[in-house]
């Protein structure tokens, strides 16, 4: 009985959505080989102005739990430990979720690691329609509700600067997570909300086990280069409303 019972706790812990942080964290950091650590995360924001309770205002219930009041970007970066302490070593990312077990994943992109392109949602969507129209393959998508964000190769500062000098204009609200850069990565609870992946990973193989609800692929997700879809996401974020530099992930 007592086995039996014990089994119904497993069960129960991993059908819960801590769980689900702690095998997404294990999965990227090693099968991936993707460096991640625990963001700051969200607390209650207490009591909100009246109008802001009746859906007129554009606070949330919740704030960032790093000691910036103004925080643009709400549980969504790293604070403690610093972007620095990413790690690929499970036994870290295990002792990190254990003790924070609600915590986002944070990707930290550069050197070896994934690096992205993101842009407010509506131009993120614009621009996948657009790329897909043209055959473009794409690697995995990132969204929250207010922004979508690219995956792509490693790049370096030169080679994004060779692609956007051709521009002519670049949006402020299109962003570049490169080296010393992070990412929040799915299924992560921030600020702005739900962290999903509009487009989910893919093996090299082109494998479609984990786009069916199936276990991802041991194998690293395949990563289009920069410069397939640059193009793309500075026109659709051209033609959207400009976000200036206050943004929401």
């Amino acid at each position: 009985m007592r086995e039996i019972l014990g089994r119904r706790r497993k069960l129960l812990f991993r059908r819960g959505g801590r769980s689900a942080l702690l095998g997404a964290a294990l999965h990227c950091a090693t099968e991936w080989q993707w460096p991640v650590l625990p963001g700051v995360g969200t607390r209650p924001a207490g009591r909100q102005p009246a109008g802001a309770r009746l859906g007129l205002g554009e606070r949330t219930g919740r704030r960032c739990s790093c000691p910036d009041p103004d925080c643009v970007v709400p549980g969504a970066h790293p604070f403690d430990p610093g972007l620095l302490a990413a790690t690929t070593d499970a036994r870290m990312v295990r002792w990190w979720w254990t003790n924070r077990p609600d915590a986002p994943i944070v990707l930290a992109t550069g050197g070896s690691a994934p690096c992205a392109v993101s842009l407010p949602a509506v131009a993120g969507a614009r621009a996948l329609a657009a790329l897909d129209h043209f055959g473009v393959r794409l690697g995995p998508v990132v969204a929250t509700p207010t922004r979508w964000s690219l995956l792509v190769s490693p790049y370096d500062l030169a080679e994004l600067g060779e692609l956007l000098h051709s521009q002519d204009w670049v949006p402020s609200s299109l962003r570049f997570h490169g080296e010393g850069g992070y990412l929040v990565l799915p299924p992560s609870q921030i600020g702005a909300g739900r962290v999903r992946w509009e487009r989910p990973p893919a093996s090299p193989k082109l494998s479609t086990s984990f786009e069916q609800g199936g276990p991802p692929s041991s194998a690293a997700p395949w990563l289009p280069k920069v410069s397939t879809i640059v193009d793309a996401l500075v026109m659709a974020s051209t033609s959207t409303p400009d976000g200036g530099s206050r943004l929401a992930y």
